[in-house]
């Protein structure tokens, strides 16, 4: 028998899956430890990527320049300039990375509490309607 209370909680689920399901169901599947090193790990390559083509990119803007100095200590002083900005803007986008991927973890953790319990109360209205039915002949119960 079809309830309206059912209905409602599965048309919630369904469209709580929907909308969250992709991010969150992939997020449980790990450890908070995991997930935030994982994705830590990423931001890491990323950034180092990103970093080296921007260097890249500066090294032949000024490639001119750097081609008539050809000073040792200029070059030196240049590379540990390079190496501090690196080594800051690495610390500063992993503290960021960090705490954007704990926030999305403790989000997707919430999010599937509240799944799960939705699933629960769902089971609950289901296990009242598992009683065996009577057959009946003619308005008698056999």
């Amino acid at each position: 028998m079809l309830s309206e209370e059912k209905i409602k909680i599965m048309t919630s689920l369904a469209r709580f899956e929907k909308h969250e399901g992709k991010r969150i169901f992939s997020i449980n599947r790990y450890f908070k430890g995991d997930y935030i090193g994982n994705k830590l790990f990423q931001s890491f390559f990323s950034y180092t990527l990103s970093f080296v083509l921007c260097l890249v990119l500066w090294g032949l803007y000024y490639m001119e320049r750097w081609l008539t100095t050809m000073d040792v200590k200029v070059l030196t002083a240049t590379g540990i300039r390079v190496g501090i900005i690196y080594l800051t803007g690495l610390v500063i986008y992993l503290g960021i990375s960090f705490l954007v991927y704990r926030k999305r973890y403790e989000y997707a953790a919430r999010a599937g509490k509240v799944y799960l319990s939705r699933l629960k109360r769902l089971d609950k209205r289901y296990e009242g309607n598992t009683r065996p039915l009577k057959r009946t002949k003619g308005g008698r119960t056999l």
